[in-house]
């Protein structure tokens, strides 16, 4: 209101003006505390947050919900703000999001084809994926099609797939992944699913067919899909009743293997080696319309059910800056029990993400601890969801329980691992904003280095919860220990590969792992650093001039 903003205006200038005596008491009162992770502390949460008793921790399970309760019982002991839902008129530390999961029913994807050569059906899942539909339990789509190229719109790239093409009461066929000339986190945005989905759905498109590609194959395999096939797709359920996220126009879709896509384009006038000959030569096909028809099936289950953010906010010391937050993420879901018929089913997180989640709450307890708190205040959120496609962290970020615009930086952990002591960090992210030379002073002050992105190809950036706050114009760094081990014989990149491939979303990724305590202890500090230099800071952390991020999303 217009009232308490000019209120502001007069009283900052007051407190402006005493704002160097204010600082100095505060240095001082901190400068003789020496806070300190406590180790035990991250290994109690983690042996709990891993049990067995808590079952995986999926996403609307009670085995998160339990979870859930004890985070939130750890901020209440810290004496943090609750900052989540208002329960029998006291706001509560939980957030409560309502979800809606779909589950394709299997025997029900067909996929008939009408050409001008010959009529065939794909075998489903042989020949092409089916997803579930979150908006219908029933869908039945017959159009024509055509083909769009990569399916890309993005003007700052000089780059438009659609144009000179009537996509309107058609499917369109899209490639998967993106030019190799364009920048990987750029790319990465641009080609997502999500931002394709909305290109075909802004142009009338009323269903979306996806071709994998040679190199996409080497990369992610068509029969590794088939592992997935019985996974459920959840989103977050908007005020209307309509899930968020999802393109309702897009009323039929499709997965297609390389030879299901090689039958596909024989029937029109580019076959589709001629097309992947062109992406082997960062060549972008031209679109055209393909001169058949498809029909295409599927039914789905709905569930709707509820799973909780956990917030709490410890706030700030500044009379004007403590309306400026520092959020500091981790996810605590995970994915539940595998279907397997091995006697260990229960994929417990512990490194993904009870490591992150009890660093979370060792960090915030550092804070509580403080004789004064930082200028700016800090929110610590727990989020559900991330496994499932970022939604707690999306749902947050854009339904605040503080005033929208407030929020000015993001720290997201996510899956550290620690199981050799590392002596560098990775901030992805960092590169775009002002945050770089934040996180760099507070990653000096433990004595460690900060080191750049080792996989740009793998598009980290935009990954995990973090890239929710980005999408809100906040800018944000995902934190990880880096691949400079402190041991000489370790390498860290070797320790990270071997976790991937043995314990990633696995049974294996329990606490019976070799964790080395005191990369836990360090990384903790880590983070209380940055989020100490982040609180205190003169100046709120900015996007880069003419960072694409910074343009695209900044409010």
């Amino acid at each position: 209101m217009l009232i308490k903003t000019t209120f502001a205006a007069a009283a900052s200038v007051l407190v402006l003006g005493c704002s160097a005596n204010y600082q100095s008491k505060t240095d001082a009162a901190n400068a003789s505390f020496t806070a300190a992770p406590n180790v035990e502390n991250i290994k109690s949460h983690m042996h709990f947050l891993a049990d067995d008793l808590l079952e995986g921790r999926e996403t609307g399970s009670q085995g998160h919900e339990i979870a859930s309760l004890y985070i939130a019982g750890e901020f209440a002991k810290y004496g943090l703000m609750p900052a989540g839902d208002e329960v029998d008129g006291k706001t509560s530390y939980v957030q409560r999001i309502n979800f809606r999961k779909g589950l394709l029913v299997q025997e029900s994807p067909t996929f008939s084809v009408v050409g001008p050569k010959e009529s065939f059906e794909l075998s489903y899942p042989d020949d092409f994926l089916s997803s579930p539909d979150l908006v219908s339990t029933q869908s039945d789509v017959t159009a024509p099609l055509v083909f769009v190229g990569y399916g890309i719109v993005a003007p700052n790239l000089n780059h438009d797939d659609y144009a000179g093409l009537d996509v309107e009461g058609k499917i369109v066929v899209v490639l998967s992944g993106k030019p190799k000339s364009f920048p990987s986190e750029e790319g990465a945005h641009v080609a997502s699913g999500s931002e394709k989905s909305k290109y075909a759905a802004q142009r009338g498109a009323i269903g979306y067919i996806t071709l994998t590609t040679p190199s996409n194959e080497k990369a992610r395999p068509y029969k590794n899909s088939l592992n997935y096939i019985y996974s459920p797709r959840m989103r977050w359920v908007q005020d209307d009743g309509v899930p968020a996220n999802v393109e309702p126009e897009l009323k039929a879709g499709a997965y297609l293997s390389l030879p299901a896509a090689e039958k596909l384009f024989a029937q029109g006038p580019t076959p589709i080696a001629d097309i992947f000959a062109q992406l082997e030569n960062d060549e972008s096909p031209k679109g055209f319309d393909l001169p058949i028809t498809v029909n295409l099936k599927r039914e789905t289950t709905h569930e709707d059910l509820s799973s909780p953010n956990v917030i709490g906010i410890l706030e700030g010391s500044d009379p004007i800056l403590k309306n400026e937050y520092v959020v500091f993420s981790a996810h605590s879901d995970h994915i539940g029990i595998a279907k397997t018929v091995k006697k260990d089913k229960i994929n417990n997180g512990a490194m993904d993400n009870a490591s992150g989640t009890s660093v979370l709450m060792e960090t915030a307890r550092m804070f509580a601890n403080l004789p004064v708190a930082p200028k700016r205040s800090i929110i610590f959120i727990a989020v559900t969801g991330e496994e499932k496609g970022l939604l707690g962290a999306d749902y947050y970020a854009r339904n605040p329980t503080v005033p929208v615009g407030s929020m000015v930086a993001n720290v997201n952990l996510d899956m550290p691992i620690l199981t050799y002591e590392f002596a560098d960090v990775i901030a992805f992210g960092a590169n775009h904003s002002s945050m770089k030379a934040s996180v760099e002073a507070a990653v000096k002050n433990v004595g460690l280095t900060l080191s750049d992105d080792p996989w740009p190809e793998q598009n980290l950036f935009t990954r995990s919860d973090h890239y929710s706050f980005v999408k809100q114009g906040i800018p944000a760094v995902f934190l990880v220990p880096g691949l400079q081990s402190k041991d000489p014989n370790i390498d860290g990149s070797k320790v990270f590969g071997e976790f991937l491939s043995t314990n990633y979303h696995k049974p294996g990724d329990d606490m019976s792992q070799p964790f080395k305590w005191e990369a836990a202890n360090t990384f903790t500090e880590v983070n209380f650093q940055i989020g100490l230099a982040l609180a205190n800071q003169a100046k709120k952390p900015s996007w880069n001039e003419g960072d694409f991020f910074g343009e695209t999303f900044a409010k």
